[in-house]
């Protein structure tokens, strides 16, 4: 075995206690979070009908920076070096703080997608980018200059899709949640440990927000969490593709995000075809459509969180396929999301739902 892997394998236990003592830490800023009552009203495209509380993400976002300046001071196995460590850290604190802001004040979509870009563009400045991509067949294509471009619209796509898909209670949570499970097992079997140990950080911030989430909602995780947990799945991702061994990482968090990214990019190509504003408000993605139908809302949370499962799975089993049965094998969750397409589409009709 490779000395670095059992070398990890021995660090488990202190990084699982990590990740509780992390998730108890988040538990006691959410809590907090609830009694301040940062207040988010029910209108005409949301799911609840009362003034809940939000930005509970705050309790994801301190959990984890306290758990990677840790690791940035005792990190031994899951080191990477200084300049990347100070790039995630400034990228992640950036995309928290005007992500609060937008909790606070409702900023405009232009000012927030300017500090997004800011944010991706930190991370690309300290190195996170992709200067080369494998593709199965084609093999390692090399993207130069170009990568830069591609990661930053990389970063910026699942971050919108992660707050995109925030509007049931536990959905972006427990998405969140089994992403990061996943991706530690896969950077752990491969000696990605700076993945591996960020992945289980970001899993304790998670863990402790979403009981209050989950099923009954005592309160949200308002942009500061979604857009963050989004911002750092990608960043992991990228990470993965760059300094990390495992082959084809890249597809790794899409894998994992397929139901969240299929249904972001499904009701944006609808959306444009129609004519439609798409930076304009709406009620109109899948998961909301199929709730609005007459779903459980629980329900439609807990099957996107199988097909965040679904995908950790195929990406497990893909890193281990022969190269000439890579590329059929990625079909398997585009099918699954195609038969959820047709399900929700069928459902609607039934519930009499015109416009969507």
């Amino acid at each position: 075995m490779n000395p670095a892997i059992s070398l990890g394998l021995l660090a488990l236990p202190r990084h699982i206690a990590l990740m509780a003592g992390l998730a108890i830490f988040s538990a006691i800023i959410v809590r907090g979070m609830i009694m301040l009552g940062v207040p988010d009203r029910p209108d005409a495209r949301k799911a609840h009908s009362r003034t809940t509380p939000k930005s509970g993400g705050v309790g994801i976002v301190a959990a984890f920076m306290l758990g990677v300046l840790l690791l940035h001071r005792y990190g031994q196995v899951s080191r990477i070096a200084e300049g990347y460590f100070l790039g995630v850290i400034g990228a992640a604190f950036l995309m928290a703080g005007i992500s609060f802001l937008d909790d606070l004040l409702d900023l405009s979509f232009v000012i927030k997608l300017a500090t997004q870009l800011a944010a991706a563009v930190a991370a690309v400045a300290a190195g996170l980018w992709m200067p080369t991509l494998a593709l199965p067949y084609y093999g390692v294509l090399n993207l130069g200059w170009a990568g830069m471009p591609l990661t930053v619209f990389f970063l910026l796509f699942v971050t919108n899709a992660m707050n995109f898909i925030d509007g049931l209670n536990g959905l972006a949570a427990g998405v969140t949640l089994f992403a990061c499970l996943f991706l530690a097992g896969i950077a752990g079997i491969y000696g990605g440990f700076f993945v591996y140990t960020a992945s289980l950080l970001l899993a304790g911030g998670v863990l402790g927000f979403l009981p209050f989430n989950f099923p009954q909602g005592r309160i949200f995780m308002g942009d500061v969490g979604s857009q963050f947990c989004g911002f750092m799945l990608a960043l992991f991702g990228i990470a993965a593709t760059r300094f990390e061994g495992a082959p084809l990482s890249f597809l790794l968090v899409p894998l994992l995000l397929s139901g969240v990214l299929y249904d972001v990019g499904f009701t944006l190509i609808r959306r444009l075809l129609a004519g439609e504003n798409i930076a304009r408000a709406h009620n109109g993605h899948l998961y909301q459509v199929v709730r609005r139908a007459g779903m459980d809302a629980r329900v439609v949370a807990l099957l996107h969180w199988g097909f965040t499962l679904l995908g950790g799975v195929c990406a497990l089993v893909f890193l281990n396929l022969p190269p000439a049965w890579k590329p059929p094998f990625l079909l398997l969750p585009l099918a699954v999301q195609i038969g959820w397409t047709f399900y929700v589409r069928r459902r609607a009709r039934t519930a009499n739902i015109g416009v969507w």
